[in-house]
């Protein structure tokens, strides 16, 4: 799966999409960010000048002849939660980096996973502790499916037990009573 049909879901709300497509752009940013040790905001104003809305920047003849700039775009996102997902886990790396270690089972850390996993992590981390109107299954759900845009293997499983456990502590009212994730929520 290509991460361009992974945000391209007909049964979803436009807003769904844009907001997925955030979350997934998100994730690609913090890894630029790690790998790269640029600050958020050049990395941000990147995103946004080359591949946010791509298709609509490079006209779709150019990105249907060029596949490599076409999978690079991740076309239209919600630029807020984008930009304050990339913002807060960058500014908070280290509480959220606890956060998730805490979650981890025995003999795991996050030293121990790669980049991808880790910038997934900490991004689904924040917006638990940060941002109360996203349901946190919704939350959860979300960056399962992100997750599903960049592995194959058990990696969507890990996301999904890491997050689930996670949320249990941040919002335990809200997840009083809630079984495993055996069906995604409608996203938000």
């Amino acid at each position: 799966m290509n991460q361009r049909s992974a945000v391209r879901e007909p049964h979803r709300s436009p807003k769904a999409q844009r907001r997925g497509a955030a979350r997934l752009a998100a994730v690609q940013a913090l890894y630029q960010i790690e790998l790269t040790g640029a600050s958020p905001d050049r990395v941000l104003r990147e995103f946004v000048a080359h591949r946010i809305g791509g298709q609509t920047r490079i006209g779709a003849e150019e990105a249907a002849s060029d596949e490599a700039a076409a999978d690079e775009a991740i076309g239209e996102t919600d630029s807020e939660l984008f930009a304050a997902i990339v913002r807060g886990a960058s500014e908070r790396r280290a509480e959220l980096d606890e956060m998730v270690g805490s979650s981890l089972a025995e003999g795991w850390s996050l030293d121990r996973m790669d980049r991808v996993l880790r910038a997934l992590l900490r991004a689904g981390a924040f917006e638990l502790c940060a941002r109360p109107e996203t349901p946190a299954r919704v939350a959860i759900a979300e960056y399962i499916g992100v997750a599903n845009a960049f592995y194959e293997g058990r990696e969507p499983g890990f996301v999904n037990g890491v997050l689930d456990r996670l949320a249990r502590v941040l919002r335990p009212e809200e997840m009083a009573g809630a079984g495993p994730l055996d069906q995604p929520p409608k996203s938000n």
